[in-house]
């Protein structure tokens, strides 16, 4: 954010989750929209009202981009977060390659349903945003029960080690007063003798 602000850029937030929201409106930042307590098992559902929020506001030439932040799931100990644009749409160039060799000299003419292409092609991207942003929830979701998973492992495996150095302590402990106490019978003993 900092580097899209020092070039003079206007941004404006849209923020998944309590904290994001809190830290956003700490720092000050444009909040366009937040959704909170979605749980563990959000649905598809729970997340379109932000996406059409950034829709709106893309469409109405608002925003020049649209930017997703978020952390992709690599497995329980690996999470890496990620800022991947959305809109304008970007195709790198190895694909646009491949498109260029298969669509040499094909010409298609196709019927579209309801209306036009600009409408079917229109409803398929806001199904794309959503299904990115739905991704992305999940993703998030499965970083924060794997780095759980890691905090509880790490606590399990401390735990255990004072569990390890107490139960010496106490054992040492206990040996010596065995140990005082059988000295102390013994001591008993000889002075009746």
């Amino acid at each position: 954010m900092k580097q899209w602000s020092d070039r003079g850029a206007n941004i404006d937030v849209c923020v998944i989750g309590r904290k994001g929201e809190n830290y956003f409106n700490q720092i000050g930042a444009h909040l366009l929209g937040s959704i909170t307590q979605l749980g563990d098992a959000p649905t598809i559902q729970d997340i379109i009202g932000i996406v059409k929020i950034m829709l709106a506001k893309y469409d109405a030439g608002q925003l020049d981009c649209l930017n997703i932040c978020a952390n992709e799931f690599v497995n329980t100990m690996v999470q890496k977060p990620f800022i991947r644009q959305l809109l304008p749409l970007q195709i790198d160039s190895e694909e646009e390659n491949n498109l260029a060799m298969h669509n040499n000299n094909k010409q298609w003419d196709y019927l579209y349903e309801p209306d036009s292409a600009k409408t079917l092609l229109t409803m398929l991207l806001i199904r794309y945003i959503e299904s990115q942003v739905y991704q992305a929830v999940v993703e998030n979701i499965a970083c924060e029960q794997g780095a759980r998973m890691v905090a509880m492992k790490n606590a399990t495996e401390n735990a255990k080690d004072i569990i390890k150095d107490l139960q010496l302590i106490f054992n040492k402990a206990r040996q010596a007063s065995i140990t005082r106490e059988i000295a102390e019978i013994v001591a008993g003993a000889a002075a009746i003798e």
